[in-house]
């Protein structure tokens, strides 16, 4: 896969579109105001449940065909049964080709007809708060309200609650993420006379594993997906972290994904490469080649766990996983991938709708469905230890493991500031692709590449 450069022209539409954006939001205004600040008490009354109510959730989850689809309509189907008076047409994002699922809201709200609610990937979230028009949930519902959805008889785990966060409001509830998982065949580690119960626990650990799965078996070693411009950067932000550095200052305003420990932890991945143990393969090539078992490992997302239990068992291979690999003596800090659930809507009683919703796909038997069915994690943690809930399915299932214990040490997927955020995420990933895959020198191409994108940050 030859790396791309980044595309400067979009730079140029994009400026303008900000501009049309920042128009569409001042001419637009919300039908309810909050008072300022206060976060304290609903703005939008509750519905009348003699009022039919229609709206329109747009979701990344429904633009396939395999588990993820299916689990996704059932939620909105029961929640149709639970609320007779509200109807809800889901839809996968329009015009999309390219995992940039933001630009589909985007667009819609240059065309003045925004999805009512609308599934939010957390790197886009500053921009949504900031310039796509997302309402503060805080003042639609009343601060209180939102915390009270956090809690129940199944709190939400600690480290969740504020990923949806800007400026101390929460502008999207957190909804569906993961933590990179280290993936394995272990029918293939067995083959290559490797012990699948003591899975590798440094990157070390790793390149040893995978020469001998490619001496003894023939197949691929590792595919660590989170190389390429096309598998975002989430999880290269793990990467980084677990290397002792960040891709953006604390505070941030700066970007750091140029300084040693990333530099570092994109030299570890790019002697995988080198070393004829990783093939350079696109998302879904890799998807592809370990579910067929043709590959011994994959760092991945947990909401890939449907595909390769599947796999497994049409190949009558064994899948396991384990936590994402430690460079050196450095601790391992996973970063989430996935979304937030945030309203565009300026209606009242949609807004409400819109609310109630959220609530409904963020509780208890929603989270039930989604871990058990797709892999994502449940948020609300005690699930796993109730007779009612996940219980007996975390017992007969202990690939979910990796991801729950990496829960308490998680850190945010950042997203970086401004309306530029995506431009400055593709140009760090091209070079992190180039310099794996193409040979390039990492210290140097980072450090270029992070210079260019200093450039699009907003002024300080």
């Amino acid at each position: 896969m030859r790396p791309r450069l980044p595309r400067l022209p979009r730079l140029a539409a994009g400026l303008a579109l900000v501009a049309a954006l920042a128009s569409a939001c001042a001419t637009s205004s919300p039908t309810t105001t909050a008072a300022a600040g206060s976060g304290g008490g609903s703005t939008i009354p509750p519905l009348d449940p003699n009022k039919k109510v229609s709206i329109v959730f747009e979701s990344y989850n429904l633009t396939s065909t395999g588990t993820w689809k299916p689990v996704i309509e059932g939620l909105l189907h029961d929640f149709e049964a639970a609320h007779p008076n509200i109807t809800v047409k889901g839809q996968p994002p329009q015009g999309v080709t390219n995992g940039d699922y933001v630009s589909s809201v985007k667009n819609q709200v240059l065309a003045g007809n925004p999805p009512d609610v609308a599934q939010i990937t957390f790197n886009a979230l500053r921009f949504s708060a900031t310039s796509l028009g997302a309402r503060p949930l805080d003042d639609l519902v009343g601060r209180s309200e939102v915390q009270a959805n956090f809690g129940g008889t199944h709190p939400f785990a600690p480290r969740a609650r504020t990923l949806g966060d800007v400026n101390g409001k929460t502008y999207a509830m957190p909804y569906v993420f993961s933590t990179p998982v280290l993936w394995m065949n272990r029918t293939l580690f067995t083959q290559a006379g490797l012990d699948p119960n003591s899975p590798p626990k440094t990157w070390a650990d790793v390149k040893t594993a995978a020469q001998a799965i490619r001496s003894r078996t023939g197949k691929d070693g590792v595919i660590v997906d989170c190389l390429t411009k096309t598998a975002g950067d989430w999880c290269f932000q793990s990467l980084v972290r677990s290397a002792g550095g960040r891709v953006l200052s604390q505070d941030g305003r700066t970007l750091s994904f140029a300084d040693k420990p990333a530099v570092q932890a994109v030299a570890t991945q790019a002697d995988l490469f080198r070393s004829g143990l990783m093939p350079n393969v696109d998302q879904q090539q890799a998807f592809k080649a370990f579910a067929s078992g043709q590959v011994g490992m994959i760092l991945e997302t947990s909401a890939v766990q449907g595909v390769f239990m599947a796999g497994a068992k049409a190949g009558n291979w064994e899948l396991g996983a384990t936590q994402e690999p430690s460079l050196d003596a450095n601790p391992v800090v996973p970063t989430n991938s996935g979304s937030g659930l945030a309203i565009f809507s300026k209606d009242p009683a949609k807004q409400r709708a819109a609310w109630e919703l959220i609530k409904f796909l963020t509780s208890d038997h929603a989270y039930t469905q989604v871990s058990s069915k797709i892999g994502y994690l449940p948020l609300r943690t005690g699930l796993l230890d109730d007779p009612n809930g996940l219980q007996a399915w975390a017992k007969t299932n202990p690939l979910i493991k990796p991801n729950i214990d990496q829960l308490s040490r998680l850190q945010p997927w950042e997203s970086f500031p401004g309306d530029n955020y995506l431009q400055i995420g593709d140009m760090m990933m091209t070079a992190v692709e180039s310099s794996v895959f193409g040979g390039k020198d990492p210290a140097s191409t980072l450090a270029a590449a992070q210079k260019q994108a200093t450039s699009l940050l907003p002024s300080k």
